[in-house]
Formats: C-alpha cells, structure tokens, sequence
C-alpha cells in the first residue's frame, strides 16, 4: 500500500544559504550529470526519488553526482573502504569559515588563490579542497597520514584541471603530529580547517555505525556496513575528537607564526569545554566558536588565532590586499 505523500520542506534551513545543497535532491538533473546515478534512485513508500542510503556503492554515486553537477569536476571516485562524505555539510564548514573571514575583512569575502588553506586529513575524497576552490578560489594544501588516500586524492587533482596547481599534497608521516613536517619553514598559511576522527577506537566507531544504519532500516541490523566508508585514521583514533582536538590546539602554538586562522570541526558538545580549556592554556589571542546545523545533527567550528588584532590587520594588508 503507497503512503500518502509526504509534505517536504522545499528549503534545508538548518544549511548556510550559499550551500548549493538546500533545496531536495533533483535526482533528473543529477542523472543528466552522471547517468551511473539513475540504477541506484528509487521510490520511497511517499513516491519520493531517492536512493538507499544504507548502500556504501549508492552513497558514492550520489556523492560522485553531487560533485560532477554542483563543482564541474570531470573525475571523482575513491577506492573501497574510504570515507564518503556527505557534501552538504562539508559545504557548510567552507561557507560558514568564509563568512567569518569576511568579516575579519571588513566585509570582503578574501577569495583567489593567495588565500592558503591547510586541510588536516584531506582523506581520499579530497571534498574539502574541491569545495574550497570552486566556491572562493582558494588554493589548497592537504595533509594525511595515508599514502593510499593521497594517491586516490592525486588522482582527483590530476584528472580535474580546475584543481590542477590549486591543491598540494603532502604525507604526514608521524601521526602524532598534525602541523610538524607539514608546514614548511618560511611558509604562511591564512587558514587551517579540520574534520577530526570522532571516535575513540574501532569497537566505538562500529556501534555508532550500527546505530546510524539501523536508524536508515526498518530491520535490524546485526553486521556494519559502512554506507559513508571510512579508514581507522578516518573514523577513530586513541583518545577520539577530544584528544585530537587538544593535541591539535596545544601543537598549533608552535606555528602560531605560521598561520593566521586554525579551525576544526568540534562534533561533540562534550568536547567543547575540553577545547576551550586547551585554548586557554595555549594563549590564543581570540577564539570564536560558530555553530552549523544539517538536519536533527548539530556541530559547530572552533576558531583561534594567536594573533592580536593589530598583528591580524597586517597579515591582511600584505596578503590579502589585492582583493580589497
């Protein structure tokens, strides 16, 4: 029997409003981007197009259509096993950063190349960059501490001549480490993003997967299967979010030279109070905490900067103000 046909918000308003992802999958127009898409939508009991988010193969399709429709990318897969990332909420960490240097910059989005990112895991998708340099310009450098994911994401940068030039990768060879022998000596770097692991070991990262899918499925289910992929330095490591986030906040300090802007992804509130002890005990100069919203989930960025605000207007002036 078909279900009444349910009445959908037309607009995600928990997204930024320059998210390109607001308004309901038009699965025709994705189809028309990447055909492969159209042997994984179907119809939910509403009549609705949509695809089985439970299946990790049609999650990449959809994500490999969003990206070829939304950012013109000409190539984009990853190999089996890695993180899928939703791209709308990915879209969201790079507009709501920009928006916040805006108005760092008296009103002016800092866009072009000149603006350097530093993306700590770049991960085999290299989403962050993709999203980065279509929207702002902004060239990209990104870091992880797997070669196979750098390859996948090299593969990404040489097949899309948008990114060509625009993003550089390097191994981090030390996972202890998140900026030491990643940021090379004399280099500047206007802004550091981060999407840390969540977890705190494999056993955790498999229950919560257990939990999302049985969430998406009626039945229940007994065996993971990871529907948005993901590598152990991708879902979990020792110590989970918090203990990235304050090595992250602690490391930071020794490039506080180095960089203007460090950001992350603080997913658990839990976390929060954590983060912002570990920026009191470095001495940030200022912090700022923005939220972010998609769907029932909420998270938000943490912002620090070991520079005053004078020193913040000289970086801005001499590298920034062409686009002034």
């Amino acid at each position: 029997m078909t279900e009444k046909k349910k009445e959908h918000q037309k607009i995600k308003s928990r997204l930024h409003p320059r998210n390109r992802h607001r308004e309901r999958y038009d699965f025709k127009k994705l189809i028309v981007s990447c055909p492969e898409l159209a042997d994984f939508v179907v119809m939910n009991i509403y009549q609705d197009e949509t695809i089985d988010f439970a299946d990790p193969v049609a999650v990449k399709m959809l994500n490999k259509a969003l990206l070829k429709h939304y950012y013109d990318l000409e190539y984009w897969d990853i190999p089996g096993g890695y993180l899928c990332p939703p791209i709308p909420g990915r879209a969201d960490y790079i507009h709501h950063i920009a928006d916040f240097l805006c108005r760092k910059n008296f009103g002016v989005f800092p866009m072009g190349s000149q603006i350097k990112c530093l993306d700590i895991g770049v991960g085999a998708n290299c989403v962050y960059p993709v999203i980065g340099v279509k929207e702002y310009g902004w060239s990209f450098v990104g870091s992880d501490i797997d070669p196979a994911a750098l390859e996948s994401a090299k593969k990404i940068i040489d097949f899309n001549p948008a990114l060509t030039g625009m993003v550089e990768l390097r191994l981090q060879t030390d996972p202890k480490e998140t900026f030491y022998r990643i940021i090379q000596k004399d280099e500047l770097i206007d802004l550091i993003i981060c999407n840390p692991p969540f977890h705190s070991s494999a056993e955790e990262a498999q229950a919560g997967t257990l939990r999302k899918l049985s969430n998406l499925n009626p039945e229940k289910v007994a065996e993971p299967v990871l529907n948005f992929g993901g590598q152990p330095g991708e879902l979990w490591c020792e110590g989970g979010e918090g203990r990235f986030i304050r090595d992250m906040i602690l490391q930071s300090k020794q490039f506080s030279a180095s960089c203007l802007w460090f950001s992350t992804i603080v997913s658990k509130q839990s976390t929060l109070k954590g983060a912002i002890r570990s920026l009191d005990k470095a001495g940030v100069a200022e912090m700022k905490t923005i939220p972010m919203g998609q769907g029932n989930k909420s998270s938000r960025i943490v912002v620090w900067t070991f520079h005053s605000p004078e020193q913040q207007k000289k970086w801005m002036d001499e590298r920034w103000k062409s686009i002034l």
